[in-house]
């Protein structure tokens, strides 16, 4: 089992259970001791565990996403069509909001050709990647660090996106469900993802099939309050109509 999907199944016992006992990891995992160890220090580092004698708990107010690290590695190869699939029709001199995760961080890359864009973040590594392009007009929202994930929230980060408007807004998703919707699972984060489709003149959102057909607890938008998802081509057939003519592929 690759670190990632490892550090995802610790977090999952985590939240159910409160305390995870290494040993019982390592046997149910099928990695040695060290390993384990290394994947508790690496979740204590990012604040959603406390080391404890032989494992860990849960931290009181731990955020609850999954850390950026975790999502960066999680099905790689999907978030790079995807990315490109949803930068392809990103014309030059346009204005583009890219809200925070590992996908929309992919469409940054693949916009790094396009000349005199401005891009509007709320991604402290969207931000970082996107201030060494050189034909890019970057803006950054103020407000407060989720640290974990590198997201910008709160009322100053929702003030700033309501002075702009973008041609296009580019949002990650937690969950997708044809009757629940655009879901997530940090409610910090609900505001300012609707401040950034309220933005824009046409709305994307990117995501993996893994979030297909699954709910979040809050939700973001219905599926018809944005004008296309696009996702990989794993999707279950017999669903796909369900999500109506907003869905595409990669």
């Amino acid at each position: 089992m690759a670190a990632d999907d490892r550090r995802r199944e610790i977090l999952r016992r985590l939240q159910i259970d409160s305390y995870v006992e290494a040993a019982e990891l390592s046997r149910d995992l099928g990695v040695d001791a060290s390993t384990i160890r290394r994947d508790l220090d690496a979740l204590a580092r990012s604040g959603h565990a406390e080391r404890t004698h032989g494992g860990a708990r849960a931290t009181a107010g731990a955020p609850n996403d999954i850390p950026y690290a975790v999502k960066e590695g999680e099905r790689r190869r999907e978030k790079v069509a995807i990315a490109r699939a949803a930068a392809a029709d990103v014309r030059d001199g346009q204005r583009v909001v890219l809200d925070s995760g590992s996908t929309t961080y992919q469409i940054a890359l693949e916009l790094r050709h396009r000349q005199e864009l401005t891009i509007i973040t709320n991604d402290l590594r969207i931000g970082k990647y996107a201030a060494t392009l050189p034909n890019v007009r970057l803006l950054v929202t103020g407000g407060e660090l989720l640290g974990s994930v590198y997201t910008l929230v709160g009322e100053r980060a929702v003030d700033f996106m309501s002075d702009y408007s973008a041609d296009w807004a580019f949002l990650g998703a937690d969950a997708i469900d044809p009757i629940a919707g655009i879901t997530n699972t940090n409610t910090l984060e609900i505001p300012i993802k609707r401040a950034m489709l309220r933005a824009a003149s046409t709305s994307v959102v990117v995501a993996d099939s893994s979030k297909f057909n699954q709910r979040a607890l809050a939700k973001v938008a219905a599926i018809d309050e944005v004008d296309q998802i696009v996702t990989d081509r794993e999707q279950p057939v017999e669903r796909i109509a369900e999500y109506g003519p907003t869905l595409t592929f990669a």
